[in-house]
Parts: structure tokens; C-alpha cells; sequence
């Protein structure tokens, strides 16, 4: 099938079209009901009657987007009229729940009339928080969105004028950094006098470009004073009498070429005649004015593209605005989108480009080199840190200008933000906020690994630890240089640096074990043992290996060097599963092939202090594929018997049962139905499985099938904090890793 059909199926697909309402309060019981309509929607009403503002606390309007049209200008296909304007509507809808977890109510007015569309809009300003206008068609869309603004306290965002050049605009600021001019330097010229380009040209000039330095052409060519078919808003950008000329004639000398016109009408001579690093911003659509790579090769000082197309690098993409901007502008309850709201999201953009991309964002773009330059000067959409570095800034842009009606803890804010990325993303922040308090040495072997040297980057920056890299000094000095990254990070180099000291103490720690003095210095040029030696030593306080080695092998060194705590006889590997309103901890699941009812009693503890660094209550159940005795024999004992003895220990000070079937551990009402004697006053979180094989199995079901986000494995009850790395693990598992370990290492004071 082709597109065009793949579409259609689409859409058609029973639900038809893309959206859907969900309750988000229970309705299952007679009083849920009661609760939702009569008679208890009584008491919200009358608290709204009294006070207006309550509708944010009693009702969805806080989170509620009006995305309005008369699909008089839909993009690509002209004034196709409201009804037919309703799947794009919808589609709008579908990003603004995406990216920024805002509901939509789509409205397609059949209204011409700026006047009939102004009053039906005005008068919907009760159902939502913000309002944002699509595919109207210019001026009148220029007339409607500023009556509205007049009229409603509520935000007014007319998306086609305003987001082009937000994200342009955040696409210059780094186009002339990179370049190092001036924005107040620059020589601008448009292509086009639309709603879009006059829209970018007033923003620009709020961005400290000079008006008198922008030219805008059209089909006729420059626009001068002596037109008289200008309206209100062009009017500002024309060009005194006798400065007319085409569009080639307008190009000549320009530092900045903005497209938002129609394919094809720039030509490489035309790019020749900017001047020296000019940028090109071609962002008709499908076909740009000109295309990415024949700019590119048009001349041969550097010369930065952007289109907006997904298929050339620096795609100007409106989804990097839009719904972030609605986010912070929704949560300060603003009375209006301003400029200087609409600057901080420009800003705020421009700065997140500049930072180390994810390895996630990578992944999702087939693993482009995706680094701070000419050719990637504007974040890719799918990355998830727009949210919260985007909405944080309208949020204070707001409460700055004084268009907020709400006073926002903007560091709270943040973390409630990342909150809606996911709930491992929540539960992170707990253990990231700790480390950030007191930071620790982190020791990490591999050190010349590319992940772990970005990884350490972002360690410092955020100055939850203080990175101790393990590994060629060159190539980790290379490494730096080359990924421009700001970091200076204390090395240690096998190879080359004087390691006497470690050789003798593993030496004295292992010579009992049939290790000579030689083999001790031998050792200690692997990585992994001279990591081991330095926290064991006290040079470091936490360390992290097994980013490219197998677990069993990069777990050895620690185990022999650091071994196990005091209080311990065995370290277990745990995982941190988090869904949408769950979390639980899973054990073993990397190390104790198959453990008898001490390591199983021992294992359980662990996690449940492992729990507790979270701000998790622990419920331990330990597993088995019976309940509470109905099969007895040596499998099914081990973890009854471990129950047993943590359940007798007044020292647990956690609620523990077992040995039970999963489903009984998690399903309450199994719980307290049919077992109503267990221990356990809620549903497990922390499930502890009889031997590794099923411990390995049960997480990764949980993760593929069950949707849920991993973290770990995290290795509990070793003297000191040590984590084994999966090989192919991201920086930000790394990061997380790391974290965890600091606070481990504050809590035990290493």
C-alpha cells in the first residue's frame, strides 16, 4: 500500500480517528459514581460558584487545550473548511498528549467571519486553560489571535505565526554562536509575507536583530513603502522607495536567508552572493527553497541549513514548541503566551542543543552523530529533556512579566516535570537529589569507553559525583577533545602511571589466595582489579565497571577485592521495575545461581534497604509457584523458611510473607480475599525469586510484556558500593548507576 492508503487505514481503524476520552477517577462502585456526577458534583460547583479559580483544583481545566480552526489555511492544503480540517485537528491533539501530557479538545468552527469565530472562541473560555489557534488563514489570523488575546485571560497561541519562530529563532541564536557574529550585526532576508514570516521577522527583532536590517520579498520581489497592498503587519519590514529588486537581488550580502515561501526558488548563485558563513533557513514544505545538501555545497566556507523536513539535519519543527510552551504556561495559570515567554523558549531551546544528546535520542534517530555544530544546532523532538528544560523557562518567564497568575517553585517544578516522562524517571530524582548533597569519588574502569567519558561529563556537571576515569590518558583526552565537552576529570592510566602501592595491598589481600607478588602487579593493570583496589584502598569511594566485559567477569575483581559487607555473606543483583503506578524491586537476579534459604533470608533484606533509598516502603514476598504450603518439598521450603525467620526477627522492621505464587503477591484482592492472614498489608513491591534462572526470567517478562522501565541491576551487600554494568548500557543507566552508589556510600560514610 502506499501512503496515501497506509493513512487512511489508519484512521479508519475502529476507534476511527486518533483520540479518546479516558476517566481519570475510579467509576467502578455505585458511590465512584455518585462521587463523579450526583449529587456529588454539588459540592465542586458551589466552590467554583464562589471562587472561579477553583475550576483549576476541582475540574480538567488546568490541563485542557481548545486547538481551534476553521481549516481556512491547513498547511499543504489550502482552505479545505473545518470538517475536513478535523484530522489535523486531531493530530494536534495527539502531540500536545505526546510531549507534554496536555489533553485536547479539538474545535472546528465552519466560520469565515473573523468576527463570528472571535465571539464562538471568546465564549469558551469557561471549558479551557489555554487556546491554541491552527490553520488560519493570513491577516485574518492576525486579527483573530489579537482580539482574543484582548478578550480572554486565558493564553491565546496561534501556532502557524508563533511557532516557526520560536524555533528558528532558537535555530539563530546557535547559528551565531557557532559562527561567532552578532544577532544585532545580522542582515536578514525573508522569502515570503505570510503569517509565518511576519510572525518571525517581529521575533527576531524581540531577539536584538535591528527591524532596518531585515528585507522581505514576495512574488512581486522586495516589498517597499511604495506597495499599496500592504497590511499592518508587513508594513514594518518594507523597504524604503527605491530599494526594490527581486529576491537574488535581496540575498546579495545577507548574512541570514529565511525561507517561508514555495519550493525551489533559491538557487546555489544565490547562496554564493551572502555573505562569508551565511545560514539558510528553507523551510518550505515538502520541497525547501533550496535544498539541504545543494546549499551545503554551494560554497566552501561553512554555510549552516535548516529545513523542515526530518530527513536533512537541523529540522525546524514546531513540536519542539508548542506543547512545552502550553506546559509552563498552563502550570503558572498565565493569562497569556508573551514575548518574553516566547524568547525563554527560544532561549531554553538553543541552550539544550548545545548539551550531550542521550543515548536514547541516538538510538531513535538510527544513531546519528548527533553533537553540538553546523549540523545539529536545534534538539531532535523525541528528546525528552524538552519538556522540563522548556517548560521550566516559560514558567519563569511568566511569573517574571508578571502574566502569571500562580507562584511556581520552579526546582519542584522541574522534578514534576520529569515525573511525567515516567515513574523511574521520579523515582531517580529521589536518589539524584541525595547524591547532589554530598557527592563521592567514582571510580570508573573503562574509562576510555566514549559512553563512559560522557557519562562522566554529566556526572560532574550535575555534580552528583566527582569522576575518576580508568584508561588510556590519550584516548580519554582525545575523547574529551573530541566530543567538546567541558570536563576535567582526575585519570588513571595502567599503563603509564606508577601502580606499586595497589600491586602490594592486592597482593596482601590475595596471597592466601594463590596470588604472587607478580600476578598482583600484572593484575592491577586490568582495569577492573586496579578500580577494585583504589575504593577497597579508600582513593575511591564507589566504583562501576562491566560496561564492556560479561557480568561474571567484570564481578569477579569486586568480589575478590571488595568482597562482601560485614553484616553480609552474599551480594545479589537487583532491578528496579517501575510502570505507570507501580514500583517494585526484583531479587536475584544476576548473581546466586541457586541460593538455599540463607541467601534467599539474607537477599531479601538487602532489597528491602535497597527500597528504602528510594523512599519505598518495602512488602517482601518470596516466591515460589505454591501458596503457603500447598506443595511441600525442597524448592517450595527454602522460601517459606526464610520467611519464617524474617518474620520471627524483630529487627525486620519490614512486612514479609511467603512462600506464594506471583500473582498472589501482587493482586490485592487475591491478598486479602483468599489469604487474609499474610503479613502483608498491601500488594508486594519487593518480589524475591527462588533461584536466579527465575529471577532473570520474571524481570525481563515484567520489562518486554509488561511495559515496565528497568533500572539496575543494582549489586546489594558488598563492603563497599560497586555496580556491574550490562554491556550496551546507556549513559544515563550509567549516570543512574552512579547515583546510587553515592547515596549508598553516604549512608554507610565511606
Amino acid at each position: 500500500m502506499g501512503l496515501d492508503e497506509d493513512a487512511l487505514e489508519y484512521h479508519r481503524t475502529d476507534p476511527p480517528g486518533k483520540i479518546e476520552m479516558e476517566t481519570t477517577k475510579p467509576t467502578n462502585t455505585q458511590r465512584d459514581l455518585s462521587l463523579a456526577y450526583s449529587p456529588g458534583v454539588a459540592a465542586p460547583c458551589r466552590e467554583i460558584s464562589d471562587d472561579a479559580g477553583d475550576a483549576y483544583t476541582y475540574t480538567a481545566k488546568g490541563n485542557l487545550v481548545g486547538v481551534v480552526s476553521n481549516g481556512s489555511a491547513v498547511l499543504g492544503l489550502g482552505d479545505i473548511g473545518a470538517q475536513a480540517s478535523k484530522p489535523v485537528m486531531e493530530g494536534k491533539g495527539v502531540l500536545f498528549k505526546r510531549f507534554a501530557d496536555i489533553d485536547v479538545f479539538d474545535v472546528e468552527y465552519d466560520f469565515a467571519d473573523p468576527d463570528k469565530f472571535v465571539e464562538a472562541v471568546a465564549g469558551m473560555e469557561p471549558t479551557f486553560g489555554g487556546i491554541n489557534l491552527e490553520d488560519i488563514k493570513a491577516p485574518e489570523c492576525f486579527e483573530i489571535e489579537e482580539r482574543l488575546r484582548e478578550r480572554m485571560s486565558i493564553p491565546v497561541f496561534h501556532d502557524d505565526q508563533h511557532g516557526t519562530a520560536i524555533i528558528t529563532g532558537a535555530a539563530l541564536l546557535n547559528a551565531t554562536h557557532i559562527l561567532e557574529k552578532d544577532i544585532e550585526d545580522l542582515s536578514i532576508t525573508f522569502a515570503g509575507a505570510g503569517a509565518a514570516a511576519t510572525a518571525t521577522a517581529r521575533f527576531y527583532v524581540s531577539l536584538g536583530v535591528p527591524r532596518e536590517q531585515i528585507t522581505m520579498a514576495d512574488e512581486h520581489g522586495i516589498i517597499t513603502t511604495e506597495r499599496d497592498d500592504l497590511d499592518e503587519f508587513v508594513e514594518p519590514f518594507a523597504n524604503p522607495p527605491g530599494e526594490s529588486g527581486d529576491l537574488a537581488d535581496a540575498m546579495a550580502g545577507a548574512d541570514v536567508f529565511v525561507g517561508l515561501s514555495v519550493g525551489g526558488i533559491v538557487s546555489q548563485e544565490m547562496v554564493q552572493s551572502m555573505a562569508e558563513n551565511p545560514v539558510v533557513f528553507a523551510m518550505a514544505n515538502p520541497d525547501p527553497e533550496i535544498d539541504y545538501a545543494s546549499a551545503k555545497a554551494a560554497r566552501d566556507d561553512t554555510v549552516i541549513v535548516a529545513t523542515g523536513r526530518s530527513d536533512y539535519p537541523n529540522q525546524v519543527n514546531n513540536v519542539l514548541g508548542f506543547p512545552f510552551i502550553f506546559r509552563g504556561a498552563l502550570d503558572a495559570r498565565a493569562t497569556e503566551i508573551n514575548e518574553e515567554m516566547k524568547v525563554a523558549a527560544a532561549e531554553a531551546i538553543a541552550r539544550l542543543a548545545r548539551t550531550d544528546v542521550p543515548d536514547a535520542v541516538r538510538k531513535a534517530y538510527d544513531d546519528e552523530p548527533l553533537q553540538f555544530g553546523p549540523d545539529y544546532i536545534i534538539p531532535k523532538p523525541l528528546d525528552s529533556r524538552v519538556l522540563f528544560e522548556v517548560a521550566t523557562a516559560v514558567a519563569r518567564a511568566a511569573m517574571d512579566s508578571g502574566a502569571a497568575r500562580r507562584d511556581l517553585d520552579l526546582s519542584a517544578y522541574r522534578e514534576r516535570l520529569e515525573a511525567r516522562l515516567g515513574k523511574s524517571r521520579e523515582m531517580m530524582r529521589v536518589v539524584l537529589n541525595r547524591a547532589q548533597n554530598d557527592p563521592k569519588r567514582v571510580v570508573l574502569a573503562e574509562g576510555d569507553d566514549e559512553k563512559i567519558v560522557r557519562a562522566a561529563r554529566q556526572l560532574s556537571a550535575e555534580g552528583i559525583a566527582e569522576p575518576i576515569l580508568v584508561g588510556d590518558r590519550e584516548e580519554i583526552w582525545r575523547s574529551i577533545d573530541d566530543l567538546g565537552l567541558d570536563l576535567n576529570p582526575v585519570v588513571v592510566d595502567p599503563e603509564a602511571d606508577q601502580l606499586e602501592p595497589y600491586a602490594e595491598r592486592l597482593y596482601e589481600l590475595r596471597k592466601r589466595n594463590g596470588i604472587t607478588r607478580k600476578e598482583a602487579a600484572e593484575l592491577v593493570e586490568n582495569d577492573n582489579y586496579l578500580a577494585s583496589v583504589m575504593v577497597e584502598m579508600g582513593d575511591a569511594d564507589v566504583m562501576l565497571t562491566g560496561l564492556t566485559h560479561n557480568y561474571p567477569s567484570a564481578l569477579k575483581p569486586p568480589l575478590q577485592v571488595v568482597g562482601t559487607a560485614d553484616d553480609a555473606d552474599y551480594a545479589a543483583g537487583v532491578y528496579m521495575l517501575t510502570f505507570k503506578n507501580r514500583v517494585v524491586f526484583v531479587a536475584d537476579a544476576t548473581v546466586n545461581q541457586n541460593p538455599d534459604s540463607d541467601v534467599l533470608e539474607e537477599v531479601t533484606r538487602h532489597t528491602a534497604d535497597l527500597a528504602h533509598r528510594f523512599d519505598v516502603d518495602p512488602r517482601a514476598a518470596l516466591l515460589s509457584y505454591s501458596d503457603f504450603g500447598s506443595v511441600d518439598n525442597e524448592g517450595t521450603r527454602k522460601p517459606r523458611e526464610a520467611a519464617q525467620r524474617l518474620r520471627a526477627d524483630p529487627a525486620v522492621d519490614f512486612p514479609v510473607d511467603g512462600e506464594m505464587q506471583a500473582d498472589t503477591a501482587v493482586v490485592e484482592d487475591l491478598l486479602t480475599d483468599d489469604y487474609e492472614f499474610t503479613d502483608l498489608d498491601g500488594p508486594a513491591n519487593v518480589l524475591v525469586f527462588p533461584n536466579l534462572e527465575a529471577g532473570n526470567i520474571g524481570y525481563k517478562l515484567l520489562q518486554r510484556l509488561g511495559g515496565a522501565e528497568a533500572i539496575g541491576p543494582m549489586l546489594v551487600g558488598m563492603d563497599k558500593p560497586v555496580h556491574v554494568l550490562q554491556r550496551g548500557d546507556e549513559v544515563n543507566d550509567i549516570v543512574n548507576l552512579a547515583a546510587v552508589a553515592v547515596v549508598d556510600a553516604q549512608q554507610n560514610d565511606y
